[in-house]
């Protein structure tokens, strides 16, 4: 962790203090400078102890985002500069390490900055959370953060002192389970300003939704729900018709919200057909504040009657709102009472009741979507399959952001009930900031006294004055009778229960009930506002608070500017002079002394690694004696009090400069521990890895014993036998015991064949290792004959003569044994082509002609022949080169049988006799041979023609084509 100096690193002296309790002297006068000097500097967040203080910039700061939440992630309070992620992660903290439910208060007045510091918080709470990325928390904090959105559609609007001013109270509780991840959360609404549905003041607008319907929506969907892109067409919108939505910048515009809005309600959850419900029931509300009344002539045909200026509006609500339309226009003209007995009278409106029921319909129907809209998003958001008993108690950090004190020329029955809320925020303020000092400090047996920042009178007469915390504020009674009541005819509620479209059915459960039917008068709307005041100002003293002011710099909503006796009044009615002196008189901090001791023991030499002492209190006693701090502290029952946050700086630094030293030893020792660890695991391993290899070797041998004991025997000497998968680690072995192994059978084989059969035998073996894989057939499977002239089956009618000729040659050039001896068919480098004779001895090679006796035509010596070139296929074509000599190109033929495949036996014969000089033969397989004459450069190829009786070379330019019988 780092230290607490660290705050005073990036808050140096040139921003003033970053906590109003360090101040060196406590005035009014010294409490606004270090505001307006912070202000001036970018510094728009203060601390007054653990309360902070926000000035609204009315400018994009760079003090968001992913870093910033790094930087305050885990951290304390004053570890880093005062912000809104410090106190969001205070409030997570608590609630997740000791398990509190805590809630988190914004108060100010309007365009302070509430609803923006609501959005900061959920953004920090869900950037925080589920690191494990969980679907279902996804998803939860998906709709958390939609939500505002949402809500800020349908319940905000721009006002003379905001542009984006929250017309209702929320209060957010979110559940978190034991691992510290949000599984639900719920919303809670209050008092929604539903006047401004039918009337603005001057620069001000009405709902920020019906102007995002507008100027949002597609020209289809527009002439869908019979509407216009103008809102100056409209009694409800025409105030605000040329104001747009946003401050900031282009993104804020009512085309771009909508689109945002439709979005996030679509990730929340709202079918495609509740959204279109919202969309007609807001279109509805407009054509039904266009609608007028008009008198009719007592000779005219309705007689005296009311009429609709306009029945083309009556037919487009009637349409949008799924009813039908004679029961719309009867509803609008008249309303049916139920007499005591029991009897239903119908009872006609004259033009000022039947506006007054159009008014009063309008507001329900917005207040009625409202509310509904919120109960939407509390349906998907409600935590699903907890269990208590399996999966603990939820915890709960609370977010209130409610409507500022407002005070404006006609102040009337919403702002009564708005400051009233105040008020009693005020007093939860006082009570849980000042009154919860006072009685800890006796509980504690500690000496302080109180202070008293507040006081109330109020005075009556015939517009009646309150004087509020914040100042004096007259209240017009004028409409607060009818505001209180709120009452809406049955017709209406009768009406809408009875559509079509099941959203707005469900909006009026009310509207079930029968005409004649007897029920009790409702509360009205100031005592259930009282009500949900009380129960909220319960619901947050029951949980762990942690506070943000908000100040409005100035009225203008001008960026960088603070209007010193503007802020100066928010800042007496907001009590924070007197925050400060409670902190500055009292104990600017207080910690359990266990709590103490686990932070700062490694400081002290008596209580680390832990103390022998009586109790924690005497142990938390000589750590500060021996830093010499003593004087600064008050010892309680069961806190330690300190008066001076310098002894917290010290004592962090003290911690800081022993961090890593503590750091170092724990590595040490949980790196040895962790080596010692891998130490006896590889030994475990290493024994357990020898024995089995052992027992894997000997398995193996006895296997290769079990099946190679019948090896022996005749005539397959264990050509059959399939060699079991070794190990891994006799693999190598294996290897050397199947070659073994084919030696060992090949001699077996070997030494069982004739001597006169080996000579063939090792000529095969060569020809099948320059042949095999290259060649279709090279005849292995026949006897090798090599001598063919000298057979009266090939050569019936001239084998004597060339008996005589070899008998000759023999003596002349004394070979010793004839290798190979056959007819070809040759050509030559004037493209002419011949039948003769092949004869190869083991020490020259001749060319014979066959029509003289066999005639010596051409002789080279043997150790000449370099290699030789045969093709893939079946035919009998061979080149022969020779060093120093024309390549010779012959087809082998006239062989007994026919076109007999004795390719192989000419290859193996020289081969062999080339290995056995101790020289390499070079064997050449291609479809397309070249070859050399007398300097010239050709290619031979081999065509198969099926018409072809005899083998012939075909001669072009610089190719030889051999033509062969392909039958």
């Amino acid at each position: 962790m780092l230290p607490l100096n660290r705050m005073e690193d990036e808050e140096g002296p040139e921003y003033g203090k970053p906590d109003f309790v360090l101040l060196d002297q406590l005035t009014m006068e010294d409490f606004m400078k270090n505001l307006q000097l912070r202000f001036e500097k970018g510094r728009i967040y203060t601390y007054i102890g653990e309360v902070l203080v926000s000035v609204n910039p009315y400018q994009e700061l760079p003090l968001y985002g992913p870093e910033a939440i790094a930087k305050y992630q885990g951290r304390e309070l004053y570890e880093r500069p005062p912000h809104l992620y410090a106190v969001a992660n205070a409030a997570y903290k608590a609630m997740k390490r000791r398990s509190r439910d805590t809630c988190i208060v914004i108060s100010g007045e309007s365009g302070a900055g509430k609803t923006e510091a609501s959005k900061h918080i959920m953004q920090y709470i869900a950037a925080v959370t589920n690191p494990s990325q969980r679907a279902e928390v996804e998803r939860v904090k998906d709709v958390l953060l939609k939500s505002t959105c949402v809500l800020e559609a349908f319940g905000n609007a721009r006002t003379n002192r905001n542009h984006n001013s929250s017309r209702f109270g929320k209060y957010m509780d979110i559940n978190f389970d034991f691992k510290g991840d949000p599984v639900g959360g719920h919303i809670h609404s209050y008092l929604l300003e539903k006047s401004r549905v039918l009337k603005q003041h001057v620069g001000e607008r009405n709902f920020h939704a019906f102007y995002q319907l507008l100027r949002g929506s597609e020209d289809q969907e527009l002439q869908g729900l019979h509407l216009e892109r103008n809102p100056a067409m409209y009694n409800f919108t025409r105030q605000g018709a040329g104001l747009n939505m946003g401050v900031h910048n282009a993104l804020d515009s009512d085309e771009k919200s909508h689109q945002g809005v439709m979005e996030a309600m679509r990730i929340i959850g709202f079918s495609p057909e509740e959204m279109e419900s919202v969309r007609r029931i807001l279109a509805a509300i407009l054509h039904l504040g266009n609608i007028e009344f008009v008198e009719a002539e007592e000779n005219g045909p309705q007689k005296g009657g009311l009429a609709v200026a306009d029945e083309t509006l009556v037919g487009h609500v009637a349409t949008l709102t799924a009813t039908p339309r004679d029961l719309v226009l009867r509803t609008l003209l008249a309303r049916t009472v139920a007499s005591g007995g029991r009897e239903v009278i119908e009872k006609s409106h004259t033009a000022a009741e039947a506006s007054y029921a159009r008014d009063a319909c309008a507001k329900a129907m917005y207040q009625r979507l409202f509310e509904w809209v919120v109960d939407k998003i509390n349906s998907i958001m409600e935590p699903r399959g907890r269990d208590p008993r399996r999966d603990g108690k939820d915890t709960v950090i609370g977010v209130l952001d409610i409507y500022g004190f407002e005070v404006f020329p006609v102040n009337s029955f919403e702002q009564f009930c708005i400051n009233y809320c105040n008020e009693k925020l005020q007093q939860l303020f006082i009570q849980l900031i000042l009154k919860q000092e006072q009685e800890e400090y006796e509980r504690e047996g500690i000496a302080w006294q109180s202070l008293c920042p507040t006081d109330k009178t109020m005075e009556f007469g015939r517009d009646f004055q309150i004087k509020h915390y914040a100042g004096d504020v007259t209240y017009s009674v004028e409409g607060f009778i009818d505001k209180n009541r709120d009452s809406l005819f049955q017709d209406f509620k009768r009406l809408l229960y009875n559509s079509m479209d099941p959203t707005l059915r469900a909006m009026w459960p009310d509207g079930q009930q029968d005409i004649t039917e007897v029920t009790k008068r409702p509360l009205t709307a100031g005592t259930l506002f009282k009500n949900s005041m009380v129960a909220l100002v319960e619901n947050l003293a029951s949980k762990e608070p942690f506070y943000v002011r908000c100040i409005k710099p100035n009225e203008d909503k001008v960026a960088g500017r603070l209007d010193e006796a503007h802020c100066r009044h928010q800042v007496e009615y907001l009590g924070l002079l007197e925050n400060v002196r409670v902190r500055r008189a009292g104990f600017a901090s207080r910690q359990p002394y266990p709590r103490f001791l686990l932070r700062y023991k490694m400081t002290c030499e008596y209580t680390w690694p832990n103390h022998l002492l009586g109790s924690d209190r005497e142990a938390v006693g000589a750590l500060l004696e021996q830093h010499g701090l003593q004087g600064d502290v008050a010892f309680g029952h069961s806190k330690l009090f300190i008066r001076s946050p310098r002894t917290l700086v010290t004592l962090e630094q003290s911690r800081a400069r022993l961090i890593p030293i503590i750091v170092l030893l724990l590595q040490k020792a949980w790196r040895g521990t962790l080596a010692r660890w891998r130490c006896r695991r590889l030994k475990a391993i290493y024994t357990i890895m020898r024995w089995f290899r052992r027992h894997k070797v000997r398995a193996h041998l006895m296997e290769l014993q079990r099946r190679f004991q019948a090896a022996r025997q005749p005539p397959l000497y264990g050509r059959d036998l399939v060699w079991p998968t070794p190990p891994a680690v006799l693999q190598p072995f294996q290897d050397s015991c199947r070659v073994l192994f084919s030696r060992w059978r090949a001699r077996q084989l070997v030494k069982n064949i004739p001597p006169s059969d080996m000579t063939q035998i090792k000529a095969k073996v060569a020809a099948m290792g320059a042949l095999q894989g290259l060649r279709q057939d090279w005849g292995c499977q026949r006897a090798w004959a090599r001598d063919y002239l000298s057979s009266d089956t090939d050569n019936p009618t001239a084998s004597h003569l060339f008996a005589e000729q070899l008998k000759a040659l023999r003596e002349k050039d004394g070979f010793g044994t004839v290798l190979f001896s056959s007819h070809v068919r040759k050509v030559n480098r004037f493209r002419k082509s011949r039948d003769r004779a092949l004869l190869l001895t083991d020490r020259h090679l001749y060319k014979l002609e066959p029509g003289r006796q066999y005639r010596v035509m051409r002789a080279v010596p043997l150790d000449a022949v370099t290699g030789l070139s045969v093709t893939s296929g079946r035919d009998q074509l061979v080149v022969l080169h020779a060093q120093g000599y024309d390549d010779l190109v012959v087809c082998l033929h006239r062989s007994q049988p026919p076109l007999d495949n004795r390719i192989g036996e000419l290859v193996g014969m020289l081969a062999a006799h080339c290995q056995g000089e101790g020289r390499t033969l070079e064997v050449r397989v291609s479809d397309c041979i070249p070859l050399s004459q007398r300097g010239a450069r050709r290619l031979i190829s081999v065509e198969p023609r099926p018409e072809q009786l005899e083998p012939d070379f075909q001669c072009s330019r610089n190719t030889f084509t051999l033509l062969w019988p392909s039958h």
